[in-house]
């Protein structure tokens, strides 16, 4: 990896130095030997616990914290939680399951990474996508989650906009997002009203097994149904469909002129990303062509350029997350440069800035 240059305040051309925090000797030695093979990156402590970690935190001044969930004494939800109240930091967790990963991304972890996934035999494309996540992390915008918001004031509640049956305006609302998405995506899917009259497509970068629970849990806490995309599942006014993970989700129009899921193991397009916006809205587009509204929100990379482009040639809109409220301005980035957006919006207005639309 070439040098580069450290943003969000910090000093340039020094190394980024981690702090692991795992209670396993072998995982701390293990995880911190990945990290030192690359020459950006530098280990400068190790805790076995949370009470540990909160301590070296102090201590040492670390830029990015990695953090097992499952550790004694103070677990690493718990730690997670004293880390953003007391010294707001980029957090990494080490992850075994996806319940607790998604309850992190609430507290306000950056990203996470699949232990098992990192202890397998070693292999560089995964070892290569965690220095290529802890760089992102570490110079990314830590979120401030409703629970810590909470503890300095009280929320002034927002009047949701009433919504007409329907100004048969869209007909699609696609949804893309990346790092920093299910954060996101909570502060906007759970503000809809009942009777939002179009489908909500939802893409959103997750490993296979990641996104029927995100599905589930954000049923629980929206009004509208949310429920992960099945194949040939045709969509319903009013329901928000999770892209589900390790396939390409794309949208077909069946003979009643209903627009279907369809669920496929490979594209024709090359993508790096299973589910993918760009395979999404590349299907979208010609069918819905000026009827889909499409929004790209924090996440590292391009996926949703290639559609994007294709959007727009078509007739469609698109909104795009601002930097200053971008966990990683990356996505958000690439179309807003490219000259494709419509809108540049804080997170904290987009859901407003979806109904005046609607």
């Amino acid at each position: 990896m070439e040098p580069f240059t450290i943003g969000r305040g910090r000093d340039v051309d020094r190394k980024i130095k981690v702090l692991v925090v795992d209670d396993s000797a072998f995982m701390r030695k293990t995880i911190s030997a990945m990290i030192e093979g690359n020459s950006n990156f530098i280990v400068i402590g190790k805790a076995r616990n949370g009470i540990d970690a909160l301590e070296k935190i102090e201590r040492l001044k670390p830029d990015i914290v990695t953090l097992d969930i499952e550790m004694p004494e103070l677990d690493g939800l718990d730690t997670l939680k004293r880390i953003i109240m007391e010294c707001p930091l980029p957090v990494i967790m080490l992850s075994n399951g996806a319940d607790s990963t998604l309850e992190a991304f609430e507290i306000g972890a950056v990203d996470f990474i699949l232990k098992k996934e990192l202890i397998k035999e070693e292999n560089e494309e995964v070892i290569n996508d965690f220095h290529q996540r802890i760089l992102t992390a570490a110079t990314a915008r830590v979120p401030v989650p409703p629970t810590v918001i909470k503890e300095h004031g009280p929320i002034e509640e927002e009047e949701i906009p009433v919504v007409s049956p329907t100004s048969g305006k869209w007909d699609l609302l696609v949804i893309g997002s990346s790092t920093g998405g299910p954060a996101a995506l909570q502060k906007i899917l759970t503000r809809f009203p009942v009777n939002f009259p179009v489908p909500i497509l939802v893409i959103q970068h997750m490993p296979p097994g990641f996104t029927k629970p995100l599905a589930d849990r954000f049923n629980g806490l929206c009004t509208l149904e949310v429920k992960e995309a099945e194949h040939n599942e045709p969509m319903k006014a009013g329901s928000i469909y999770i892209a589900p993970a390790g396939l390409y989700t794309s949208i077909q129009k069946n003979s009643e002129g209903q627009y279907v899921i369809r669920l496929k193991i490979s594209s024709l397009i090359e993508s790096l990303y299973k589910p993918s916006i760009d395979v999404a809205l590349l299907s979208i587009a010609p069918l819905a062509k000026d009827r889909c509204l499409a929004v790209i929100l924090t996440g590292m990379g391009d996926d949703g350029l290639r559609g994007c482009k294709k959007l727009k040639e078509e007739g469609g809109m698109l909104f795009s997350e601002s930097e200053e409220t971008c966990v990683v301005y990356g996505m958000p980035k690439v179309v807003y440069e490219a000259g494709l957006v419509d809108k540049q919006i804080p997170l904290g207005k987009m859901f407003e800035s979806i109904m005046e639309l609607v």
